[in-house]
């Protein structure tokens, strides 16, 4: 028989069985701020008893902690994020890496916390003032909408959501770790090939590079002054389009975003040309490499490239190796500054001196062929793998707004 629903008069919330009401969390949990806080899950000082990091109140900014004690709040209480990505509820101690500030909800009342952390974690869109952007303060918590019912039906919930979310949990990390196995031979594939070659049973020589170790013996080696020329030609105008080096490639910027850092004017930017390349060399960690496909303008402070001569040297190869170089970390190691504050550069001249592989061009064309069929292959089992992983996201999203509002029952047989 299915029970009686009424409208719970809160939009989003939606019609609730007609034996539940509608609350305030305010009404529930009394709500501190619990301090600045960083997880740290990255440490080996982790105890049997306790083997995640667990937050902490100290008031103390930008320290990394091991956390190896009992947790600081009690046992029933929820945590949520106040800064940053706000609104993340945790109940007891939960994996979450970054310097938030948390907010300690304690409940007035006999309830299920883990109930509520479902709620407040999955249901509620938390809204921040513009005086206070990307923070969510104690006050503001307290007028949110939660439903109130009996603890029984919340322990029973929270019971079936914590057997079901962790059967979604354990597929979503299957999935997340076959797309980052995908990534990697993907990588793997890339340097092989633009390293050693395609082609079988070839004799090997000693390259002189660290970086590079054995190439085929009728490679060359040569540095990348010898194949590349940067250059530097300032728009002196406006009206150009404006191009940003993402790590998906080079980009149009829409100004009309307000997004990223924006220029009084772009008159003193960089021209780019179809067929250039581009690189943030500013950024070793999370800049990027790109040719490009369009006309425009970027940062002065970027380096824009162009090949020597196009008959002995073909842009799809050394666009790969150039990829290759970032993601394998070789830029970075050529690289110098102040890497902590992400200003680890990669100056011109050891850029220009750095040598890198030369096959012959029938060769270079021959690899960047068999890279794009190969690639475009794995890319296309990532993007299978990632709808998936996505699919499985929004199923435990909605399984979880439809319990935690009465819309489902749980099942008799997740019934203790």
């Amino acid at each position: 028989m299915a029970r009686e629903m009424k409208d719970s008069g809160i939009e989003w919330i939606g019609e609730i069985p007609s034996d539940w009401a509608v609350t305030n969390i305010g009404r529930l949990f009394g709500v501190k701020a619990g301090g600045d806080a960083k997880i740290d899950l990255y440490s080996d000082e982790k105890d049997e008893e306790h083997p995640y990091p667990v937050y902490t109140n100290s008031t103390v900014s930008n320290q990394v902690y091991a956390y190896t004690s009992v947790p600081v709040f009690d046992e029933n209480t929820i945590t949520v994020t106040g800064r940053g990505e706000v609104g993340r509820a945790f109940f007891r101690k939960e994996k979450y890496d970054a310097i938030i500030r948390l907010l300690v909800l304690k409940p007035k009342l006999r309830l299920d916390s883990r109930y509520y952390t479902y709620w407040i974690d999955n249901v509620i869109v938390f809204f921040t003032n513009s005086a206070a952007i990307g923070q969510l303060s104690a006050q503001q918590i307290l007028p949110y909408k939660v439903c109130f019912l009996s603890y029984r039906e919340q322990h029973k919930i929270a019971d079936f959501l914590d057997k079901r979310c962790t059967e979604l949990d354990n597929m979503l990390e299957k999935t997340r770790t076959s797309i980052e196995e995908y990534k990697k031979l993907k990588q793997a594939v890339i340097t092989q090939s633009v390293i050693k070659g395609i082609r079988s049973n070839r004799e090997m020589k000693d390259s002189t590079s660290a970086w590079f170790g054995q190439i085929p013996s009728d490679w060359n080696m040569k540095k990348i002054k010898y194949i590349f020329k940067i250059q530097k030609d300032i728009a002196g105008e406006e009206g150009h389009t404006v191009l940003s080096i993402t790590q998906k490639g080079i980009k149009p910027k829409d100004l009309t975003k307000n997004e990223g850092q924006l220029a009084e004017n772009y008159s003193n930017y960089q021209l780019v040309h179809v067929g250039n390349f581009a690189m943030n060399h500013m950024d070793l960690l999370t800049g990027w490499v790109d040719v490009s496909r369009y006309e425009g303008v970027t940062s002065p402070d970027y380096r824009v490239f162009k090949l020597t001569n196009e008959e002995d040297y073909y842009s799809k190869y050394y666009l790969y190796l150039m990829q290759m170089c970032y993601t394998n970390r070789i830029f970075y190691g050529l690289g110098q500054g102040v890497s902590g504050l992400g200003r680890w550069r990669l100056q011109a001249d050891k850029f220009l001196n750095f040598s890198i592989t030369v096959p012959c061009y029938e060769e270079q064309k021959e690899i960047a062929d068999y890279l794009d069929k190969k690639c475009s292959a794995i890319d296309d089992l990532i993007t299978k793998k990632e709808h998936y992983f996505s699919e499985i996201e929004n199923y435990k999203k909605s399984l979880i707004y439809e319990y935690v509002t009465g819309k489902k029952e749980v099942p008799q047989k997740y019934q203790v």
